[in-house]
């Protein structure tokens, strides 16, 4: 059986529920790649490999959670092609992943709720530059429950983490070696919380989920290394702090928080290459923010706000992640449910044209990733257990599928190791 007959056995679409984990799809068998892990564990080391790491939901098979932990692919650079290599970490719902600067690291957000009390995790690995290979270093907890996203400095001296179910955000020290040093400092979001109904949702839809309490969805540094930004959902917020790298804390910046229409539901950033465009995309709202960002003060001026789904579009879509082409001309929205990756060029002002939209191919894109050359995307299809790739046109920034599906249960996550 080829891997586009075990996609085809799961894709058969069902109603979603946005926060827990996904009911319906039976699990594609890791089994089933047996041979693959045989013969890619056995392959002798050679240099210009593209390795990848996919991160996956954990639990039952068929209660939406398929996978076991982190899996360690190698990337054909001409085909864009994956091969499993092995099941690299055994842990529970490593459902973000991130790479320290050097690549000697990663580190894995446990997207539980259960580490010592109600808390999620944060585990950190040595990373094997040659083999790929994972060894593990610790695990800390990660201050607050669900931890959805992470990330490290440009320095790689701390790890960021936005718990999303916590409604926090905390930073932790990495220590010499890799592993992770308890939280230097943790900020709880507090204040009011947006609409359940999204102001800019399409017409007909039922989007209403993730504004019952604040819930903290991603963070990271700006290029500059001097702030630190995080969304939070719930709260319909972009909240900015000061960065302090000598002790890793974090304050509030000139204007602590700018507010973006209720109920839309801010989830992921993505700057611009040259550090002062900012794109925020929302969740129910299915829409893209551009703002003009002012690296001396942290301060965000909201310049448009386009939608992520094609005109005449109606029903309920979840968009997720956002990525902006490494030559800066492009940008890739993608959509859940409508199942889509969005795809605008990036004019001379900042502002956004839409290009049009790719199916990509499976069910539920959680996260998507460019590889290092610029030539490949690769879209997570977590409820149909699927990764599928695209080609993409350095001219008019388009996708083609390679007809390449790789079967990974609940896959969430994709980082390359170059």
């Amino acid at each position: 059986m080829t891997s586009e007959d075990l996609v085809k056995q799961v894709s058969i679409k069902e109603p979603i529920s946005r926060r827990g984990f996904l009911k319906g799809a039976a699990a594609l068998s890791i089994a089933s790649s047996v041979s693959a892990v045989a013969q890619g564990s056995n392959r002798s080391a050679r240099s210009g490999r593209t390795l990848a790491y996919v991160g996956c939901y954990t639990g039952a098979v068929g209660d939406g959670s398929n996978g076991k932990g982190i899996y360690l692919f190698e990337m054909d650079q001409q085909t864009g092609a994956l091969t499993l290599l092995k099941l690299a970490a055994t842990t529970a719902s490593p459902s973000w992943l991130s790479l320290h600067p050097s690549g000697r690291y990663l580190y894995a957000a446990n997207e539980v709720t259960n580490f010592n009390g109600t808390n999620g995790s944060v585990s950190a690995y040595a990373v094997d530059r040659v083999s790929g290979d994972l060894r593990f270093l610790n695990t800390v907890s990660s201050e607050g429950g669900g931890p959805a996203y992470l990330s490290t400095d440009a320095d790689g001296k701390y790890v960021f983490v936005a718990n999303y179910v916590g409604g926090s955000v905390a930073v932790f020290p990495i220590l010499p070696g890799g592993s992770l040093a308890r939280a230097s400092n943790v900020q709880h979001d507090s204040g009011s919380v947006g609409s359940t109904t999204p102001t800019n949702a399409a017409p007909g839809s039922f989007a209403w989920s993730g504004h019952d309490a604040p819930h903290a969805h991603m963070i990271q540094a700006d290029p500059n290394n001097r702030f630190v930004l995080h969304t939070d959902l719930g709260q319909d917020r972009i909240y900015v702090h000061r960065f302090d790298q000598s002790n890793g804390k974090l304050t509030p910046a000139a204007t602590p928080f700018i507010s973006l229409p209720t109920g839309d539901g801010p989830r992921h950033l993505a700057f611009h290459p040259n550090s002062r465009w900012l794109y925020s995309i929302q969740e129910e709202a299915s829409t893209l923010t551009f703002f003009h960002y002012d690296p001396s003060t942290g301060s965000l001026a909201s310049q448009q706000t386009i939608s992520t789904l094609p005109p005449g579009f109606t029903g309920t879509s979840f968009a997720s992640g956002v990525k902006v082409s490494a030559d800066g001309r492009f940008l890739y929205a993608a959509n859940r449910l409508h199942d889509t990756i969005a795809i605008f060029s990036i004019e001379n002002d900042g502002r956004l044209k839409p290009l049009g939209e790719v199916s990509t191919m499976g069910d539920y894109p959680s996260q998507f990733n460019i590889d290092p050359s610029g030539k490949f995307l690769y879209a997570c299809n977590r409820k149909s257990d699927v990764i599928t790739s695209f080609s993409m046109s350095h001219d008019t920034g388009l996708l083609t599928f390679t007809g390449q599906y790789t079967p990974v249960g609940s896959a969430s996550c994709i980082v390359f190791l170059a």
